[in-house]
């Protein structure tokens, strides 16, 4: 994995992110009713660059799916519309989504920075930042919007992403690699009546 240590300026405007929900809604419609979806492609160049990203599926407050790749080898559009259908159907945690959930089903978007190794903890803002730890074969990756949503403070938020990497609680604090990365979060509800 080639991981890169800056981080990327790019902010997506609206009608970009609503690009990506509709591409999102339409390629998981199209794969629960058995339909071969074709993704448009967009103008945006942005839209284009290779992204790490990950889509986020709710239903009545909780979670019903969450697939994403932490870098991007293939353009943002087209890995959304990817990941979209993995989050629907492949989840191991979840049955795969059915065609009456269809209309229920929020989707959820973020959009990764390159991710950054880090040798100082302190350097964690909660609410601002994701975190992906690795060690030897083990790796976890938390969202920022986690620990946000749990009200977790720094260091739990570290043990929480060794336990997601199937790790000891207090790895973190022995010889592994931890990685910071910010991200573009929006939703479907967020993007409602707003325009470009």
């Amino acid at each position: 994995m080639n991981i890169k240590d800056k981080s990327t300026g790019s902010n997506l405007t609206i009608d970009e992110r609503k690009f990506l929900i509709e591409t999102a809604r339409d390629a998981i419609r199209h794969a629960v009713l058995g339909k071969k979806y074709i993704v448009p492609t967009p103008v945006s160049a942005t839209l284009k660059e290779k992204r790490g990203v990950f889509v986020s599926l709710h239903r009545d407050g909780s979670l019903r799916g969450c697939i994403g790749c932490i870098e991007g080898f293939e353009p943002l559009y087209v890995s959304v519309a990817e990941l979209a259908v993995a989050a629907a159907t492949e989840d191991p945690r979840f049955p795969a989504v059915a065609p009456r959930e269809l209309e229920s089903i929020e989707i959820e978007i973020s959009v990764l920075s390159p991710l950054e190794l880090i040798d100082d903890i302190t350097r964690i803002e909660v609410g601002k930042h994701g975190l992906f730890i690795r060690k030897q074969i083990f790796s976890g990756l938390l969202l920022p919007q986690v620990a946000t949503k749990y009200g977790w403070d720094r260091i739990t938020f570290l043990e929480e992403t060794c336990t997601k990497a199937g790790l000891g609680r207090n790895e973190w604090k022995k010889d592994a690699d931890i990685y910071i990365f910010s991200a573009e979060v929006f939703s479907e509800k967020d993007l409602a009546g707003k325009s470009g």
